[in-house]
């Protein structure tokens, strides 16, 4: 066996004459050569173990970035892993993979075989990466209170699948991976949860601050069985595999509730699951918690607190409309008025808001379902979304007959909403006269307090991402990401909102009626006071909130 100095300087960690040093002490002291080198500050604790791995023949394996299978995590008991500080993280050659902090642990891997069923592959990592891991993994044995099916959607099971699935999707390993995964990703602060089956196996990625990670990949042989398990607890019918299916389903987590939307796809491979998060914590949102600036939320609260007109939220898919909605209905919320809502789907339920779920068999659609409110006697409308003409012409005139309808449009800028508006044929006065406020917005990462690092930027830099601030008084001091265990490494926590208000004038008015293009109507805007969303980003990257190339991500 080689000894571990030889090792270090072989593989430049050290050099001889620190490793010299670090002997003295060993000799002098008593205390182990590596523990020298840690102590000294010359290797991490780390590379340490990664040496020692060597020296003993094993794999060294860092569990910070590893996938661990869900499938080999399903098998041992939290109890068991913290018990012996050994993880499972995966299966190779028949023989289940347990990083262990002392892999000389005989009685742990006795255990882990006798539990499993499978012989036990010792790989080495560090004791703090081991703990990280199962507090990581095992969350799901304390903080999933209650697991419930939502009442709602079809009946119609074939009792006969359902009875000859049920063994293969109520096993423990099943149940558990399935718990595992929701509130992992519910810890993870996730907004999706994506279940994709491939040739090989099934992946599973969770969305966090609007990005994608993969997070584990299981063995094709559990594919069917999680499905099926997901299938059962959202009320969808497990015999259909063909069409596409939504339910949604119920967990009380750390106390609270979460709902998730539940949609499958057929694909080639097999039925891929995606699962929307519903926080309703985030229905309960304050305005000002959604990163407007002072200005810009001046602009929009004139708005809103006028007792009729129309307010359009704009923006692609995942931007944060219906939360940045449901905030100002919170405000408006009020004994004495009428609020309605026509969404597709109802996401999050408001307490004291009449709420209607679109159902287009049964011809519940927008249009329909907007004619019947207005004969309820409502004081402040939203609508889901204006996609047609229809629905488009129903709510203009809502707004001008004394109503607030509030709504959303899917255009990349605040201007190019009045433009679209006229192209779904509503007559260009009416638009000028309805639109009181157009509020575009995107969602962009926030920075990690714990390890944002800050620097000053070149000149070049600021030229290459078209930032025109006043240099006069010197290049200013900005933020970027690092990385560090709170933010999963990813040097980003949370998000934040960067907006884009126009309040439609006399001007814009003028020009809507004139059928002027969307360039006219932004310089107009621009003029009244609008600050674009690229300005209100690299505003909020000056203030070290986030940082420019998040910005640039998100916005052209």
């Amino acid at each position: 066996m080689k000894q571990l100095g030889d090792i270090l300087v072989e593989g430049g960690l050290i050099t001889p004459e620190q490793l010299d040093s670090a002997i003295e002490q060993h000799h002098a002291q008593g205390r182990s050569l590596g523990r020298v080198l840690v102590d000294q500050g010359v290797l991490s604790e780390t590379q340490l173990v990664a040496a020692l791995a060597q020296q003993i023949g094993l794999r060294f394996v860092d569990l910070s970035d590893y996938p661990a299978d869900g499938s080999a995590l399903a098998r041992i008991p939290g109890s068991v892993c913290r018990q012996h500080m050994a993880v499972p993280i995966g299966f190779e050659d028949g023989r289940m993979v347990v990083a262990m902090a002392d892999p000389a642990n005989v009685f742990a891997a006795d255990d882990i075989r006798t539990i499993s069923g499978y012989e036990v592959l010792p790989v080495v990592a560090t004791r703090q990466d081991v703990a990280a891991a199962i507090d990581r993994y095992y969350r799901a044995d304390t903080d999933l209170d209650d697991l419930t099916t939502a009442l709602e959607g079809s009946d119609d099971h074939a009792d006969d699948d359902l009875a000859g699935l049920k063994e293969v999707v109520e096993e423990a390993p099943i149940v558990k991976f399935v718990n595992l995964l929701i509130t992992q990703a519910i810890q993870d602060r996730a907004s999706d949860i994506h279940l994709e089956p491939t040739e090989q196996d099934l992946r599973v990625r969770f969305r966090i601050d609007g990005v994608l990670h993969e997070v584990m990949r299981s063995p094709k042989s559990i594919q069917s069985g999680v499905i099926s398990r997901l299938k059962i607890m959202a009320d969808i019918n497990i015999a259909e595999r063909r069409i596409p299916q939504d339910g949604r389903l119920s967990v009380s987590a750390h106390g609270k509730k979460v709902d998730l939307r539940v949609a499958t796809l057929p694909t080639v491979w097999g039925e891929k699951v995606v699962m929307r998060i519903l926080d309703n914590s985030t229905a309960r949102l304050d305005l000002a918690d959604l990163g407007f600036s002072r200005s810009n939320y001046d602009r929009y609260a004139q708005s809103f607190t006028k007792p009729y007109g129309m307010i359009l939220v704009t923006g692609p898919t995942g931007s944060g409309k219906s939360t940045t909605l449901y905030a100002t209905l919170n405000i408006l919320n009020k004994p004495e008025v009428n609020i309605i809502t026509v969404e597709d789907p109802v996401e999050y339920r408001l307490p004291g808001i009449a709420q209607v779920q679109t159902n287009v068999k049964a011809g519940l659609t927008f249009a329909a379902s907007l004619r019947s409110i207005l004969r309820s006697d409502p004081d402040i409308v939203l609508i889901g979304e204006i996609r047609d003409h229809e629905t488009a012409q129903i709510a203009t005139e809502a707004a001008l007959t004394g109503h607030l309808v509030l709504s959303t449009l899917h255009t990349n800028d605040a201007p190019s909403a009045i433009t679209r508006l006229t192209e779904m044929g509503i007559e260009p006065f009416l638009v000028g006269s309805a639109v009181d406020a157009v509020l575009a917005q995107r969602l962009a990462r926030r920075l990690c307090a714990k390890c944002k690092e800050a620097y000053t930027p070149t000149e070049e830099a600021l030229v290459a991402a078209r930032v025109e601030w006043d240099l006069s008084a010197g290049m200013p001091t900005l933020y970027r990401p690092v990385g560090c265990p709170s933010c999963s490494g990813t040097g980003y926590k949370g998000r934040l909102a960067l907006h884009e208000v126009m309040v439609v004038t006399e001007e814009i008015e003028r020009l809507a009626v004139e059928h002027a293009p969307a360039t006219e109507i932004n310089k107009a805007a621009l003029a009244s006071g609008m600050i674009t969303l690229r300005n209100d980003g690299l505003d909020k990257a000056r203030q070290g909130v986030t940082s420019i190339d998040e910005i640039l991500r998100v916005v052209v």
